[in-house]
C-alpha cells in the first residue's frame, strides 16, 4: 500500500459503532491528514475472513475487534504481534439478549439453552462463567451459525441467546416493538474490557507510525463531530447502512452512543487498569494458561 493510503476491516456491517469513519471521509477530515482511506465491509466476502485475520495477512493496515482478538493472535502456536491502539467505545454498551416470553429471567436460565456464537475467542466461556455467576451449571448448547444472520435468526427464535450491542440490535428491538431481556457482563461480575477496539500489525505500526497517528486524529475528528452535528453524522450513515438495518432510529442509537465516545481528551484512549483487570479474570478462570502483560496488546502512544 501506497504511503498515504489506509485500509480498514469494519467487525460487522456499517452502524453506530462506525459512524466516526464515515463522517471522517465525508466531511474530508481524511483528505486533510493527507491520507486515502479505504473502509472495508466484512459483507463483501461475507465474513470469510475476519478483520483480524485479514491484517495479519497484510490484506488491510487495521481492523475493528474485541480485545479477545488480540489475546489470540499473541497466544495461538504461530504468535502475531496484534496491536490496539484505539477503542471505540470507552464502556461496555454489549449484553446477552434473550426473547422476554422465553422464560429466560437470568443468565442462569441460560442452562441447557442454545446460544448463537460469532466464535470469538473466549466468548462461550465468557457466557459460561456469566451463567455460574448467576448460579447456574455453565451448560450451554452452542451453535455456530452464519454470523451476519445471527440476529434475524435470534428474533425468528432459531436461537435462545446472543451477544449484541444495546445501542445497535438494542435500539431495533424497541423500534420493533419486540420485547427483550438484556444480561450485561458488570451485572454478573464479569470485567469485560473494550470492544471494539482499533487493531494493527506492531511492526507496521512503528513503520507507519505518522500515517497511523493521522488516521486517528482524523478519526477522532469524526467522531466527535457527532456531537457537535448530530443529525447531519446520522444523515451520513443513513445512506451506508444495510437495508435490513433502515428501521433502526439512528437519532437514537447515536444518542446512546455519544457518552461512549467519550470526549476531545479521552476519544480512543484505553485504561490499562480495565485491560488488565480483565486479563487476570482471563488467567484466573483458567481461560488463559499463563498471565499477559497489558502493555503487550495494547499503546496509547498514536493518539
Amino acid at each position: 500500500m501506497k504511503s498515504n493510503h489506509i485500509k480498514i476491516a469494519l467487525d460487522w456491517t456499517p452502524n453506530i459503532n462506525h459512524i466516526g469513519f464515515f463522517v471522517a471521509q465525508a466531511q474530508g477530515f481524511y483528505k486533510e491528514e493527507g491520507l486515502e482511506v479505504a473502509i472495508e465491509n466484512p459483507a463483501a466476502d461475507n465474513y470469510e475472513l475476519t478483520p483480524a485475520k485479514k491484517v495479519e495477512l497484510g490484506l488491510v493496515d487495521m481492523a475493528l475487534c474485541p480485545t479477545e482478538s488480540l489475546l489470540s493472535y499473541r497466544t495461538k502456536a504461530s504468535p502475531f504481534p496484534l496491536k490496539a491502539v484505539a477503542a471505540i467505545l470507552q464502556e461496555d454498551v454489549s449484553a446477552i439478549v434473550v426473547k422476554r416470553d422465553s422464560g429466560i429471567a437470568s443468565p442462569s436460565s441460560l442452562d441447557h439453552k442454545i446460544y448463537a456464537s460469532y466464535k470469538a475467542r473466549y466468548e462461550d466461556e465468557i457466557v459460561k462463567q456469566m451463567i455460574r455467576n448467576d448460579g447456574g451449571e455453565g451448560v450451554l448448547e452452542l451453535e455456530y451459525p452464519d454470523k451476519l444472520g445471527i440476529w434475524d435468526a435470534l428474533i425468528a427464535g432459531t436461537y435462545d441467546a446472543t451477544w449484541v450491542f444495546l445501542n445497535w440490535e438494542g435500539v431495533q428491538v424497541q423500534e420493533r416493538g419486540d420485547d427483550f431481556t438484556y444480561f450485561k457482563m458488570a451485572d454478573y461480575k464479569v470485567p469485560y474490557s473494550y470492544s471494539p477496539v482499533i487493531v494493527a500489525d506492531e511492526n507496521r505500526i512503528v513503520a507507519r507510525k505518522e500515517a497511523y497517528q493521522a488516521f486517528l486524529k482524523a478519526t477522532a475528528r469524526g467522531y466527535l463531530y457527532c456531537k457537535e452535528q448530530p443529525e447531519e453524522a446520522v444523515a451520513i450513515l443513513a445512506t451506508l447502512v444495510p437495508e435490513k438495518d433502515k428501521e433502526i432510529d439512528l437519532k437514537k442509537a447515536l444518542q446512546m452512543s455519544l457518552k461512549a465516545f467519550g470526549t476531545g481528551d479521552s476519544w480512543g484512549r484505553m485504561d490499562q487498569g480495565v485491560i488488565t483487570t480483565f486479563l487476570e479474570w482471563l488467567y484466573n478462570k483458567g481461560l488463559e494458561t499463563k498471565p499477559i502483560d497489558a502493555n503487550t496488546i495494547f499503546t496509547n502512544e498514536l493518539l
